[in-house]
Order: structure tokens, then C-alpha cells, then sequence
């Protein structure tokens, strides 16, 4: 079943790349100047940019993802999942009950992986075609996580609008560029990790429950699209930034889940490193 589950991410998410394949290598050849000041020219499709084919992949894709989750996961434990939230989110006191150690890990894994997708996505994830912020499909995913944002992936249109030099300096910009910020995210996910490898003997426990619990099972499919859609994000983060060329042997480490990412949020460039998060008012003046 999560062999099958991964060999469908991985052919629905080869068609990501299509939509910013124009914008990102046509960006190359222009000045910063031109894409401060040029409006939304560029794009990478048809309809003024919009890539019908993909966005319809992925609302297929989205649609068989949800129908799964509602009626082919299994069932069999369901007052035991309402026991095991209950507990993971301390609404139940010290019982006596030890929790699972990977369980434990993965819970507290997924609650940094919003964190690690507002520093892709802003502001190098917006659309710049359509009005459709991004920031509440974030928001919805600290609640559900893959499930919440891969319908902004489906709307998404790039390339995204510039930033301005007033931008950087204001929430949330100034949080999620901040290296103490990715450093922190980068060393948490580690040792979570780390905990989890390190409790062997409960990984066959957590096994079973995957196999029994929606709960838990829903929960791995959810790390496993998050860990899946990663690295493209990490590339167009990496091309918004003209970091390619040096930072390109990352895409490779991004594809280990939630480390390589986190990663490369540690590494990369800082947008006021870029001349092309000047503002256009800033720009003219020049």
C-alpha cells in the first residue's frame, strides 16, 4: 500500500516542474531592473501562463488522495486513536501508559513541517497570476498538513510577484528569512529523528498500529506528501534566488524527508543578498 501510495506521488509530482520551467530559466536573461518593474508577463503555459494540464493532474491527484483518506484507510482502532490525540495533545494526565516513541517523534515532526513550507513558500511560493494568497493555505496546514496546501498547489501560478525592500524587514518576512529561525528548525527535526531511530524495538509497534489505526495512517500519508513535494519547492526557492548554479547540489539532499529542506533553509541566500528584492520605487530612484 505505501509503495503504491509513493509510486503515484512521484508521477504526479514529475508534472510539477512545468509551471515554473518558463518563468525561472526566462528570468535568467533579464535584468534585476526589468523583473522588479516588469508586470506579470512571463509564465509557463498556456491561458497567460496558467498550465491548465498540470493544475487538473494535481486536482486529480488531490481528489484521489482525499477519497482515500475517507474510505480506504483502515478503521479498526478508532476509540484507540481518539486515546492516542487525546494524549498527544496533553488533554489526558499521566496514566501509567507509555506512548510511542516513533508516534511521539512523528507528531512532533509534522508540527515543524508548516514551519519549513511558510519559509519555502513566502515569498518565493506566491502566485502572481491569480489573487489567491498563500498565506491560509499555511495556516490550514498546521491543522492539515499536505492535505490543506495541495490545493494552493493546484491554483498556483508563478512566477512570484518581486518583493519589496520594505518587505524584509516587516513579519513575517523578517522571521522566516531569519537564520536563527531555520537553524532551529534544522536542529529540532534532527533530533526528533534521531529519537525515533533510536527507539528500535517500537518501530514494529508502530507498524502494526499503521496498519490498523486511520489515525496514524492518515498521519504517515501525510508525512509522506509533505517529504514527496519538498525538493520541488526547495528548487523553486533555489531559482527565485538565481542560487542554482551553487546551491544545486542540494537538490539531491533535499529529497531525504524533512532534513534535506530544512537544510537548504540554513544554507541558502538571503533575499536581501538579491538585487532583485529591491522595491520598483527604490529601483526608479536608482
Amino acid at each position: 500500500m505505501v509503495a503504491s501510495t509513493n509510486l503515484i506521488i512521484s508521477c504526479n509530482f514529475s508534472c510539477l516542474p512545468l509551471k515554473t520551467c518558463y518563468s525561472t530559466l526566462n528570468s535568467d536573461n533579464e535584468s534585476p531592473d526589468d523583473q522588479v518593474l516588469e508586470k506579470d508577463d512571463t509564465g509557463g503555459g498556456k491561458e497567460g501562463g496558467r498550465d491548465w494540464t498540470t493544475s487538473i493532474l494535481l486536482f486529480v491527484f488531490w481528489g484521489g488522495i482525499i477519497y482515500y483518506v475517507f474510505n480506504l484507510t483502515p478503521d479498526q482502532t478508532p476509540s484507540r486513536d481518539m486515546y492516542f490525540l487525546e494524549k498527544l495533545l496533553n488533554l489526558k494526565g499521566d496514566d501509567g501508559f507509555r506512548m510511542n516513541s516513533v508516534l511521539v517523534s512523528l507528531w512532533y515532526i509534522m508540527g515543524l513541517w508548516p514551519l519549513v513550507y511558510s519559509m519555502l513558500l513566502l515569498p518565493t511560493g506566491r502566485s502572481s497570476k491569480t489573487n489567491i494568497p498563500v498565506w491560509p493555505f499555511l495556516i490550514l496546514s498546521c491543522f492539515g498538513g499536505a492535505y490543506a496546501l495541495l490545493p494552493y498547489f493546484i491554483l498556483w501560478t508563478p512566477p512570484p510577484p518581486p518583493v519589496e525592500e520594505n518587505e524584509l524587514g516587516r513579519w513575517p518576512l523578517n522571521f522566516l528569512e531569519s537564520k536563527l529561525t531555520s537553524g532551529i528548525s534544522l536542529a529540532a527535526g534532527l533530533a526528533i529523528i534521531v529519537n525515533a531511530a533510536l527507539n528500535g524495538g517500537d518501530w514494529m509497534e508502530f507498524y502494526q498500529y499503521f496498519r490498523e489505526s486511520k489515525f496514524i495512517h492518515i498521519t504517515c500519508l501525510d508525512f509522506t506528501l509533505l517529504s514527496a513535494f519538498g525538493p520541488f519547492w526547495v528548487y523553486n526557492d533555489m531559482t527565485a534566488r538565481k542560487w542554482y548554479d551553487k546551491g544545486s547540489w542540494l537538490l539531491l539532499i533535499s529529497l531525504v524527508p524533512f532534513l534535506g529542506p530544512a537544510l537548504y533553509l540554513v544554507l541558502r541566500p538571503s533575499l536581501s543578498e538579491i538585487p532583485v528584492s529591491q522595491s520598483p520605487t527604490s529601483s526608479e530612484e536608482q
